[in-house]
């Protein structure tokens, strides 16, 4: 332990490093100032014993940065052009469309468990108060069978059939007029009635509920029934436009008749054939609309033919009727079979 307490520098055999002579020659011949540089400050040594001279500020004391030869191209998107414009503007288009017939499917879905649940639909047209003596005959709502992209036709179409209904009975109050200033009209007035009457409840059924029907279910059958019976329909509106005399009608030869006895009855009946017309030039300007939907949908004729086939066939009274057919024919068959092996 007493050589790890002892200190090696006090022991006079010791010969210091820093003694050596090659050592203190060379920091005897040092340049002066050596002993006062300092590496990491900007001045320069000088001679001893000099105060350092203070360094003004640098103007510029920002780092230096490395600027490029060259600026990069600025970045820009690339254009859409014309084609791609549309293509995206035909997708957008799709997905509304898409979107609209979800929720279209969702609403009837809902109406069909409401109604399930309901226990079934109601008629509701045509409005009937509740102590009338007759109740409605049909269901009619637009919103809730007829598609999305159908249901303003089917609206117009049902506004045009109001629209012929009430120029029908302001026809009635023309021909009356005409009556009152002119004896002989009492046949007019008369059939005025009854076309009011007839045509009324006649053009819902045979016309507009099968094109209710048509774009509810998709049906070519009650697309061709709508078509023949609206082309007579037509007819009938453009002979009330005319006005002959005799039939009826306000029209225009009927107008200029009645304006011969009293202008004001003229003036009315002129107004009424004015109605006529308007009503003869939209019936044909839907004519064409709702035909050209009907290309649209798919329909044709082939398709009317199998849906009258299947209707008939799954018909009870056409079914009691043709099982009845069958079985007088089998009868007759085996008793002229009966005779003729007897004879």
């Amino acid at each position: 332990m007493s050589d790890f307490d002892s200190n090696p520098f006090a022991d006079p055999d010791f010969s210091n490093p820093f003694q050596d002579p090659s050592v203190t020659q060379v920091t005897q011949n040092a340049p002066p100032g050596l002993e006062e540089y300092n590496p990491f400050t900007d001045t320069k040594p000088g001679p001893p014993n000099s105060v350092p001279k203070a360094v003004p500020p640098s103007a510029n004391t920002q780092p230096a940065i490395m600027k490029p030869t060259e600026e990069p191209p600025a970045y820009s998107q690339p254009q859409q052009t014309q084609d791609q414009a549309r293509a995206q503007a035909e997708l957008l288009k799709r997905q509304e469309e898409l979107e609209r017939k979800a929720a279209e499917l969702d609403r009837r879905e809902r109406e069909m468990q409401s109604l399930s649940a309901s226990g079934g639909r109601k008629n509701n047209w045509p409005p009937l108060p509740e102590k009338f003596p007759a109740g409605p005959c049909f269901y009619h709502d637009i919103s809730v069978d007829i598609p999305v992209e159908f249901q303003k036709t089917v609206k117009i179409m049902y506004y045009l059939w109001m629209f012929h209904t009430g120029t029908l009975f302001v026809n009635i109050f023309g021909c009356l007029a005409w009556f009152c200033v002119d004896p002989s009209r009492g046949v007019d007035f008369g059939l005025s009635m009854l076309w009011f009457m007839l045509f009324t409840p006649c053009s819902f059924v045979c016309w507009y509920r099968p094109l209710y029907g048509a774009f509810r279910s998709d049906s070519s059958f009650r697309f061709f029934v709508f078509f023949f019976v609206y082309i007579c329909q037509f007819g009938v509106h453009v002979l009330q436009a005319i006005g002959i005399t005799g039939w009826g009608a306000s029209g225009w030869i009927s107008s200029l008749t009645g304006l011969n006895k009293s202008i004001p009855v003229g003036i009315i009946m002129i107004l009424i054939a004015a109605l006529f017309t308007a009503s003869a030039v939209m019936s044909l300007i839907m004519f064409k609309k709702v035909h050209g939907m009907y290309r649209t949908t798919g329909a044709s004729f082939e398709k009317a033919q199998q849906e009258f086939a299947t209707g008939v066939m799954a018909n009870k009274t056409v079914q009691t009727a043709a099982a009845s057919a069958a079985s007088t024919a089998a009868t007759s068959a085996a008793n002229n079979a009966a005779r003729g092996a007897f004879n």
